[in-house]
């Protein structure tokens, strides 16, 4: 199918199955990527961009949304040994891969789900939402999940947002700040912004 997307459901693309390493907040990770997944040839800037800024409590339940095969939900993992982080997709081949990483890595303290949008998620709430959301799913589908986000967050949680300023940056600003009391651009980095959201 010429028009498969990474956020697609069932990717029909050919699998080309490749291990990357990195170093990420210190911890040496490995992943198995595929075709049909965001990103596969390595972890692409924006991730890591939010990867470096990203700050929570090492207690803290965490949701990473859109997880692709893992590298933010589990390096979130490895900064929250006390805590648990949920990693949702739609895409059935990146959830395989984030299963498959987490077992690589030994990592225990992750619920890898496939979900479109918040759907398996819907009645839990979490410390802090990551995502580095798909815009090539169009506006209404990021700012769809920065309301969703809201509603999965506790009082005083925190979204953490990584975009580029080309790909709609400020509109995304906007629109967190019509929706969470407090937003501040935490970082930027060659045209990545890194928001942070808070509940109030």
């Amino acid at each position: 199918m010429p028009n498969q997307h990474y956020y697609s459901n069932q990717p029909e693309t050919a699998h080309d199955r490749k291990e990357l390493k990195a170093e990420l907040r210190g911890h040496s990770l490995r992943f198995i990527s595929d075709a049909g997944v965001f990103s596969k040839s390595g972890i692409d800037y924006g991730s890591r961009v939010l990867i470096d800024a990203m700050e929570f409590a090492p207690d803290a339940s965490v949701l990473d949304v859109g997880c692709g095969y893992g590298p933010i939900g589990l390096t979130a993992a490895r900064l929250a040994p006390q805590g648990h982080v949920t990693m949702i997709d739609i895409n059935s081949r990146a959830v395989e891969l984030a299963r498959e990483n987490a077992r690589l890595n030994g990592i225990t303290n992750v619920t890898i789900l496939e979900s479109d949008l918040f759907a398996a998620v819907r009645d839990q709430a979490f410390d802090v939402v990551l995502t580095n959301p798909p815009i090539r799913a169009g506006k209404e589908t990021v700012h769809t999940i920065f309301a969703e986000a809201w509603n999965h967050l506790r009082q005083g949680g925190q979204l953490w947002v990584v975009i580029q300023k080309k790909q709609g940056a400020p509109s995304a600003k906007a629109k967190l700040e019509t929706l969470f009391g407090q937003v501040e651009e935490v970082t930027k980095d060659k045209g990545y912004r890194i928001f942070k959201a808070t509940k109030a």
